[in-house]
């Protein structure tokens, strides 16, 4: 937290807000007396706000002005040297006075709108009452670039994605994003920040940034922009630990109370779209977080996004069935794209991705069956009618959790699962054939080409990253994507 300052003037000028816009309970605690009643949770009430309004800008990856809020600890080792929470004394608190607003701007949250007046005195009744930790203890850990997560099994992987130049490959972690050599040779940088679980990642279309959706399950959902290419000389021959030092987080937005799916970028890497477990979509500008587009008009979770060629529009994919087109420019929804007979559809759909040269669009969910749709209707919709269905292919075992286009749009990839097994196929877009197929002993729940399109990667619920001649199918290599203190078993 950047410009704290303390003066009798400018902490007279707070409480005298605070006791205008919120009433005489409020005074009292400027006065440094107890309000009666329940103490105030840290843990449920106190947090939630720093988390929703504080924790983008004062965390470990991005710690603004040297201040951290993501732990209690950090809260009271403060800035720069400077106490920022003295528990007891708000009126002495510099917390207090950076989140209260004078002549409707508030020092922080930096270029936000102002905590709320009930949200003030909460902290302050918080802060009068002791600033007392009641986290349960396994929420009191804390990772960072400097404490990265330490693993006793493989995880779970989610997302896994190719740079443009085909030098690094991005596979979801525990609380990071582990960034490897793209030949599985070894770990080149950890970018650890808060989300517990990554949901999708991708880099952008320019290759300088890395976006990330992920959050914890049923409290938060977060987006994460990181710069990823800018590394300093002297770090650049350095180890894993120093290579990361130069990867620095530029973005984190929260948004919502859960989870985030499907990101995906804008051709000209301005845009980052997602999907949202509150059935909303998206998008942010890639450099300054601001929110430019929401729609809502999807009945479930939204789990896959993509941009059109010319990013004039952005389309859905989510668990009720349908996918669907939004302009950008008016955030309108356009169409539903696929079919809404009752029945056509069987299931949700999971995963979608814009051909690279044109505007149709690639599908999978739960029918197990790859469809490449138009993206703009040329026909009036009759019902019944699929009239966008422009391809499908053989069906795959289960479901399909991702498919995605080589970078020429003449293959698509397809990762499945079906009774605790999976499945990668590759199939030939001209006459819908079939090149090679795969059994997993795990479920896939993420594949993608290299940009050379010679290798297919793919990983999932075995926790291991396995690389395939793209040509016909054969297993290059097999690695564990993260840094395990013992294996339990071999791979």
């Amino acid at each position: 937290m950047s410009g704290f300052r303390s003066t009798l003037a400018s902490v007279s000028r707070v409480f005298l807000w605070l006791a205008v816009s919120c009433g005489s309970s409020l005074s009292s605690v400027a006065a440094e007396e107890v309000k009666a009643g329940p103490a105030v949770s840290y843990y449920r009430e106190v947090r939630p706000i720093f988390q929703e309004r504080c924790q983008g800008c004062h965390q470990p990856a991005k710690a603004q002005g040297k201040f951290v809020i993501t732990s209690f600890a950090k809260i009271l080792e403060g800035a720069d040297g400077e106490t920022v929470v003295l528990p007891g004394k708000p009126g002495e608190s510099l917390l207090v006075e950076e989140i209260t607003p004078e002549d409707g701007k508030a020092s922080m949250p930096k270029g936000g709108e102002p905590l709320s007046p009930a949200e003030i005195e909460l902290i302050s009744r918080w802060i009068a009452e002791g600033a007392k930790d009641d986290s349960p203890a396994l929420e009191r850990r804390e990772y960072s670039m400097d404490n990265p997560p330490v693993y006793k099994a493989v995880p779970v992987l989610t997302a896994l994605d190719y740079s443009p130049d085909g030098t690094l490959l991005a596979v979801a972690g525990y609380h990071e994003v582990l960034l490897h050599h793209s030949d599985g040779s070894g770990i080149a940088a950890r970018l650890v920040g808060l989300s517990e679980r990554i949901e999708s990642l991708a880099f952008s279309p320019d290759g300088k940034s890395l976006a990330v959706t992920g959050g914890v399950q049923g409290q938060s959902g977060e987006v994460q922009i990181w710069d990823v290419t800018e590394i300093p000389a002297a770090l650049s021959e350095g180890t894993p630990a120093a290579r990361s030092a130069g990867r620095k987080l530029r973005v984190s937005v929260p948004v919502t109370y859960d989870t985030l799916y499907g990101v995906s970028w804008s051709p000209d890497s301005k845009l980052v779209a997602f999907g949202c477990a509150d059935s909303s979509v998206r998008a942010i500008e890639a450099g300054s977080g601001k929110e430019v587009l929401f729609q809502g008009a999807h009945g479930d979770w939204v789990l896959g996004t993509a941009f059109s060629v010319d990013a004039s529009h952005l389309v859905s994919v989510s668990r009720d069935r349908t996918l669907k087109l939004i302009k950008v420019d008016t955030q309108q929804f356009i169409d539903n794209i696929t079919s809404i007979t009752p029945g056509a559809l069987k299931g949700g759909l999971m995963a979608v991705d814009c051909h690279p040269k044109k505007d149709e669009l690639l599908v999978g969910g739960a029918d197990g069956v790859p469809k490449i749709y138009r993206m703009h209707r040329e026909k009036k919709r009759t019902i019944g009618d699929d009239f966008n269905l422009i391809q499908k292919f053989d069906a795959v075992p289960g479901r399909i959790f991702s498919t995605e286009f080589d970078r020429d749009g003449t293959q698509i990839v397809t990762g499945s699962s079906f009774n605790n097994t999976g499945e990668v196929r590759v199939y030939k877009i001209e006459e819908s054939k079939l090149l090679w197929k795969v059994e997993m002993p795990g479920a896939i729940y993420s594949v993608t080409f290299s940009p050379d399109g010679k290798t297919a990667a793919a990983c999932g619920f075995e926790g291991v990253v396995i690389l395939l001649d793209a040509e016909v199918g054969s297993i290059t290599k097999r690695f564990v994507p993260v840094p395990i203190e013992r294996l339990a078993r071999s791979f």
